[in-house]
């Protein structure tokens, strides 16, 4: 199985660019659920990523910072606790699944390092719980989705 099976395009994926100032991060970041974003350079490198724990504790230690300043403030000032490690497209599955035991999401790189996209860990979760299933009800195990949904809505 290859890890574009489970790729979000780069397309879709929330990203800051390094360069991007404070104010701009949160403007974009704005009214998303992500906790941990993907930080690229222009030309589309992967650099790291930033949680928005990075981000308040980067206020918090810039005193006396107001809304204005925050537009002089460069994102890539702003030390990072933890980068998500990428890996490169041509990872395979045991890669990729070791790589998502610690991260909520895999940065899938091409060979030049620049950000092609991401694998969301509930992605692949729902992948093997749904082959997981199948399995079970082919070999008589448990009984099929609509059984199992009427049970438990029953109790």
């Amino acid at each position: 199985m290859n890890l574009l099976f489970f790729l979000t395009p780069k397309q879709d994926v929330l990203f800051v660019y390094e360069d991007f100032t404070l104010r701009q991060t949160l403007e974009k970041w704005a009214n998303q659920r992500f906790a941990t974003i993907p930080v690229l350079r222009r030309n589309g490198e992967y650099v790291g990523t930033i949680t928005e724990g990075d981000i308040l504790w980067g206020i918090k230690n810039l005193h006396g910072l107001d809304l204005d300043a925050s537009e002089d403030v460069p994102i890539s000032s702003f030390p990072r606790r933890r980068d998500y490690k990428a890996v490169p497209v041509t990872t395979d599955m045991r890669a990729l699944l070791h790589a998502a035991i610690d991260q909520n999401f895999v940065p899938v790189v091409d060979d030049r390092n620049v950000f092609i996209g991401m694998v969301r860990r509930t992605v692949i979760l729902r992948h093997f719980t749904e082959q997981y299933e199948l399995t079970a009800e082919n070999s008589g195990k448990m009984p099929p989705p609509k059984t199992r949904r009427a049970a438990a809505q029953r109790a």
